[in-house]
């Protein structure tokens, strides 16, 4: 099988490794050429992915022609900031019989469709996958224990799929539920930068504790209102891609609330960071998610009030504590 993948981040450069392992036919595709030869030269990815070697069996190239033309399965790791703007490049190929596989965790922000949404209306009716869950790139790419869910509507494409990217170190679960796989991996980018927030403040694990308990409720709560399966939630691409954007060290998400927290404004931390942080633009979507569904977010609406509101992080833990007493469920 011939394998095509777009997008040259740290995750995409991971799954080229993985895929070539296992001896497939592995083309990688960036929008910069300059930074492609630095790939192709070095075989690593200084920027992403550093100190992990690429194999020179991996093809990298800047031409999505010549990158997609014979390709069965075409996986898409673009940001969700930039995957439309590279989708209406593809509209002009030929996508029958070839299978297209997500592995982005994101909502549109002008639209707030989730990606397989935005897949299917740029490119029509595709045979079409996600795959997500806690797969921080540079330990999948040094061969740590990984579970993640490949999710479709079609069972036995999700058994191909499965079949196709698990190791021995990367475990592949299926899921029939899409829409709950996909907002898992999104919204969860949201309570990762609230968690960064309380490590920068200094607070310990009692608050992390609440913040990832109570943020499940809010991710489940939107989550089945949007037609997903409450189970979902608790599963691997829900509270396990979850607990680790929350705790990791490699965390973008994570970082970039820890920033915050220490008195860092969000525009200096976006132009410093060579990769996107999802839940900077994931808040903007679930707030307006929030607001069109009529569910109560508080954790996702201070975040955003934090984010775009210049509100002040203490203040923002202040109004979280201070809600009217209530039941848990």
């Amino acid at each position: 099988m011939k394998i095509a993948i777009l997008g040259d981040g740290g995750w995409g450069t991971t799954l080229s490794i993985l895929l070539t392992e296992k001896g497939y036919g592995v083309s990688l595709w960036g929008v910069l050429p300059k930074y492609l030869e630095i790939l192709k030269t070095k075989r690593e990815n200084p920027k992403f992915l550093p100190g992990v070697r690429i194999p020179k069996s991996v093809y990298i190239s800047s031409n999505l022609k010549e990158i997609t033309k014979d390709a069965e399965l075409l996986i898409l790791a673009i940001p969700s900031l930039f995957m439309r703007r590279v989708l209406k490049r593809l509209e002009d190929f030929s996508f029958k019989d070839k299978i297209i596989l997500s592995v982005t965790k994101g909502i549109e922000s002008n639209t707030l469709m989730r990606m397989s949404e935005v897949i299917g209306e740029e490119l029509g009716n595709v045979n079409l996958a996600v795959l997500s869950g806690p797969t921080i790139a540079c330990e999948v790419a040094r061969g740590i224990p990984t579970t993640c869910v490949v999710a479709s509507k079609d069972e036995k494409l999700n058994y191909k799929l499965q079949e196709i990217f698990m190791t021995e170190r990367f475990r592949v679960y299926t899921n029939s539920d899409l829409v709950g796989v996909e907002l898992g991996g999104a919204l969860k980018n949201i309570i990762a930068i609230a968690c960064g927030i309380s490590d920068g403040l200094g607070y310990g694990a009692n608050t992390k504790a609440a913040l990832l308990a109570r943020g499940l409720v809010e991710i489940s709560r939107l989550g089945v209102t949007m037609g997903a399966r409450r189970e979902t939630f608790w599963g691997i691409s829900g509270l396990g891609d979850l607990v680790t954007t929350c705790i990791s060290p490699y965390s973008r998400n994570r970082a970039v609330g820890e920033r915050i927290g220490k008195g860092e404004r969000v525009k200096e931390i976006i132009a410093s960071m060579e990769m996107v942080a999802e839940g900077i633009y994931t808040a903007k979507s679930a707030y307006r998610l929030s607001l069109k569904y009529n569910v109560e977010l508080p954790i996702t609406k201070e975040v955003y009030l934090v984010l775009y509101r210049n509100k002040k992080p203490l203040n923002a833990v202040d109004d979280l504590m201070r809600r009217e007493r209530r039941k848990e469920f």
